[in-house]
């Protein structure tokens, strides 16, 4: 051959000797070798989505637990950060999916929105997946107990905290040596799972609409009535270690009708299939207030334990889940801060975990600009600062609540404020301050075949569009019905400021031996309204009307929680219960109105309104018609208690 014809073979017999010694590269970090195939297998055995451009640092730690177990956790960081508090969350909803929120190359584009104002001041943030879900070993147990009575184990959420904490401390060396904690809802438990014998190094803590007693008035029940949505969750956090994402394969058909259709709510549960899932069994047989349910109520654990941990409760005024939680916990811990240098309380214009997204709105309603943002910065931001990196004491108040009506922030020394004003029910469907001095009563047939919704129809409680902002629909699509009472007030001549919990004092009687009662407290707009001043909503809604608090009370607990018992048809009882806390301006102008009506469907379970040991095993035939009779004036006089204050003491 001769030397031109040598050189243009050259480059043919280079090319495969060079492919085949260049060393073999993971996707991402250059070209891929050996050369591939048809039938190259088309799978990687990873990809770092971090690339080296990224403005952060991300690290997948499975920290041991003193069991052994070990949990999946996530630590997120600006690059070059030093010194930095640690900011941690532990979840049962995907720590992985909570910190790729947009697969960015950009921290602030990956996590939460609430997470921007940290870890742009040079917070780690740390996600976990809690013992036996998602990415996490070992086995998942709802809202798991504390060591004790009801949890014979030696780990609990409280020690998963507490081992997480150390190793964190330990093993990151950009930290400064202290934690705060914080989460919302299933979080907000963890976050106060936390708090009980705490780590040294947990300096704050701040739950948000923590899930607190699951009986009394969080997420499966209130008062007594089960709320039918638990259902969809129980199955869906049971399968896959809460990967699976499986629902009740009903079809598209709406709730309201799937309910009624199936009987009762343990008709429903049989009928699917699901009632063996464990979360379902707990609650179809243990309807009752007994220990099973007591003895988890964390606001208890909570107050039988000294609190040395700074800790901001949060919730939203509106939250359709967990309205009870914070509160409760705050009135538990107030004993042991006289001095108000640990425990406070917050209460925004918001749905639930509504602190954590964007606060210009709800429903119908809007406020004066992001009130979530601004609760944030303001207030939330500096009481971690001054924990976690010796800022100056922001001097947190005791609380802080949103006047919702009048649009602005209030601090206020102690909560509630209000001091208790009866807005008594009278005759001719009015309302008033005045206690009438004619006893009557006023009576309504409730049909459990035909219950009232709690939204209007059709209902698809899985569509957040319905289910976020359901506590704020205007009441106008029941007023009206037979089987509900509405009872309003003349037209305000000033403004009235509710501020704390009002509560329910009602007088009735049933020609069952059962009954729920639902009563709403209500905000009515006048027909003919200004723009920009109905409620805080932008434009006016003439006539709205806004339920400032709604909840239900299952009858059959009249005398005792833990001991349901027959009602005595024709016999009058005194129901008294709680609204959610609230913090409300009713303009002049403005009615008040309070609802009466016997069911909340399918949001709660029917009351069969004859008496059953057990209302998830009501038959058919136990569903039966029965005259309600709401009592007023005399000796028997039905009032909802206002926590009025003066304007001048709101804040």
């Amino acid at each position: 051959m001769n030397r031109s014809l040598r050189l243009l073979a050259l480059p043919l017999l280079a090319f495969p000797l060079a492919a085949q010694a260049a060393p073999k590269a993971a996707i991402g970090a250059g070209p891929v070798t050996p050369p591939v195939t048809a039938m190259t297998p088309d799978v990687v055995e990873k990809y770092d989505m971090v690339r080296p451009g990224a403005d952060y640092v991300r690290r997948i730690e499975m920290i041991p637990m003193r069991d052994g177990v070990k949990l999946y956790t996530v630590i997120l960081m600006h690059k070059g950060t030093a010194n930095a508090p640690i900011l941690l969350s532990r979840t049962p909803y995907d720590a992985k999916g909570s910190t790729t929120r947009n697969q960015s190359q950009v921290l602030t584009e990956v996590l939460p929105a609430m997470d921007r104002e940290f870890v742009e001041d040079g917070y780690i943030r740390v996600y976990q997946d809690i013992r036996g879900m998602h990415g996490s070993q070992g086995t998942w147990v709802l809202t798991r107990p504390i060591i004790g009575p009801l949890n014979t184990t030696k780990v609990d959420e409280s020690t998963d905290a507490y081992d997480t904490i150390d190793w964190l401390v330990k093993h990151v060396p950009e930290t400064n040596g202290k934690v705060g904690v914080v989460g919302s809802s299933y979080l907000g438990f963890t976050t106060l799972m936390a708090e009980i014998n705490p780590h040294p190094a947990l300096k704050a803590a701040a739950p948000q609409s923590p899930m607190v007693d699951t009986w009394i008035g969080d997420d499966d029940f209130h008062n007594g009535a089960f709320r039918t949505g638990s259902f969809d969750y129980f199955l869906d956090m049971a399968t896959g270690k809460g990967d699976a994402g499986v629902k009740i394969a009903r079809g598209a058909g709406e709730d309201y009708t799937a309910y009624l259709e199936a009987g009762s709510a343990g008709d429903f549960a049989r009928k699917w299939g699901i009632e063996n899932v464990p979360s379902v069994r707990k609650v179809m047989e243990n309807p009752a207030y007994t220990d099973f349910w007591s003895l988890q109520a964390v606001d208890k654990w909570m107050g039988a334990r000294k609190l040395t941990v700074p800790t901001l409760l949060m919730l939203g005024q509106w939250d359709q889940e967990d309205s009870y939680g914070a509160p409760a916990v705050f009135r538990a811990l107030l004993p042991q801060d006289p001095d108000n240098k640990l425990v406070h309380l917050a209460i925004g214009p918001w749905r639930h975990s509504g602190v954590n997204h964007y606060g210009y709105d709800l429903g119908a309603l809007t406020f004066a600009g992001d009130t979530a943002l601004e609760f944030r910065v303001k207030w939330m931001k500096p009481f971690f600062d001054h924990y976690l990196k010796d800022a100056p004491d922001p001097h947190t108040p005791r609380a802080i609540t949103y006047a919702t009506g009048a649009n602005q922030w209030n601090t206020s020394p102690r909560w509630p404020m209000g001091t208790m004003k009866p807005l008594y029910l009278d005759s001719a469907m009015g309302a008033g301050f005045t206690a009438p001095a004619a006893q009557g009563h006023d009576d309504y047939l409730s049909d459990p075949a035909h219950p009232v919704p709690y939204i209007p129809r059709p209902i698809n409680t899985a569509d957040s569009a319905q289910w976020k902002p359901w506590l704020v629909r205007d009441q106008r699509f029941v007023d009206g019905r037979p089987d509900v009472l509405s009872y309003r007030t003349a037209p305000l001549t000033k403004s009235l400021h509710l501020m704390g919990a009002p509560e329910v004092e009602l007088h009735a009687a049933t020609t069952g031996t059962d009954s729920d009662w639902v009563v709403k407290l209500i905000d009515v707009a006048p027909d003919e309204t200004p723009e920009g001043t109905d409620q805080g909503s932008k434009p006016a809604h003439p006539g709205y009307q806004l339920a400032i608090g709604i909840e239900i009370f299952r009858g059959r607990y009249v005398h005792s929680l833990s001991q349901p018992a027959a009602l005595t048809p024709g016999k009058v009882e005194t129901y008294k219960f709680a609204l959610p806390n609230v913090d409300h301006v009713v303009l002049p102008g403005h009615r008040l109105m309070v609802q009466i009506q016997s069911s909340l469907f399918p949001l709660y379970d029917r009351n069969p309104q004859s008496f059953v040991p057990n209302i998830f095993n009501a038959k058919a035939a136990d569903y039966k018609t029965a005259t309600q009779s709401v009592f007023h004036g005399g000796a028997e006089a039905s009032a909802v208690m206002l926590p009025v204050v003066e304007d001048a003491d709101a804040r």
